[in-house]
């Protein structure tokens, strides 16, 4: 079994994110649950990597080229997987990958999970969708997810497919038990 992380290239100004990510790595590693993540030795995405591998984990990291430098690719890895385009590193990533968290991260891991949630919506695929709330990080988030229900714009059912937890712990084993929704029929004529 592999999860995907998606993290920040920056450590954050909160010192807990780091440790978080830290204590993710080498928990993944300790359960024996692979690693795949972006590919950079920086950042949270760095550390949770750097953890698993020091506990004798598997990691795999999928980098475009173009951010080979940029993300300073981790050459430490036994398997670093350099693509040619961010839309390959993602799919690449999901392919790999039999679940997905996002930790503490920019636009770019809002982005990553967004892109594999709404996948999951539309039943491209049924692995659970995940966030390390730390801190509280992801809580004006969440809030501006309850509006989007309750506007209109996302079902509950949507809505809870996206697992949330403080704990990697209760996180890990609420991903190991989850189960998709079944749903025939997510947009009524009425609801135009």
């Amino acid at each position: 079994m592999r999860l995907c992380i998606f993290a920040g290239s920056s450590p954050g100004a909160n010192p807990n994110y780091l440790r978080q990510a830290q204590n993710l790595g080498a928990l993944l590693a300790r359960r024996k649950i692979g690693l795949v993540y972006g590919g950079a030795s920086v950042g949270l995405m760095g550390a949770a990597a750097d953890a698993a591998l020091e506990a004798g984990g598997e990691v795999i990291g999928v980098i475009p080229r173009s951010l080979v430098a940029r993300e300073v690719a981790h050459k430490k890895l036994p398997d670093l997987r350099i693509v040619n385009s961010m839309h390959e590193r993602k799919a690449t990533m999901a392919q790999l990958s039999d679940g997905f968290i996002a930790i503490p991260g920019g636009i770019g891991t809002l982005e990553e999970i967004f892109e594999i949630w709404t996948w999951a919506q539309l039943g491209e695929h049924e692995k659970p969708c995940a966030l390390l709330n730390t801190d509280d990080y992801y809580a004006p988030l969440l809030s501006f997810l309850d509006k989007v229900v309750g506007d209109g714009f996302l079902k509950r059912v949507h809505r809870e497919m996206l697992l949330v937890d403080s704990d990697p712990e209760r996180l890990l084993d609420r991903m190991k038990v989850y189960v998709p929704p079944i749903v025939i029929k997510w947009i009524d004529k009425g609801e135009r």
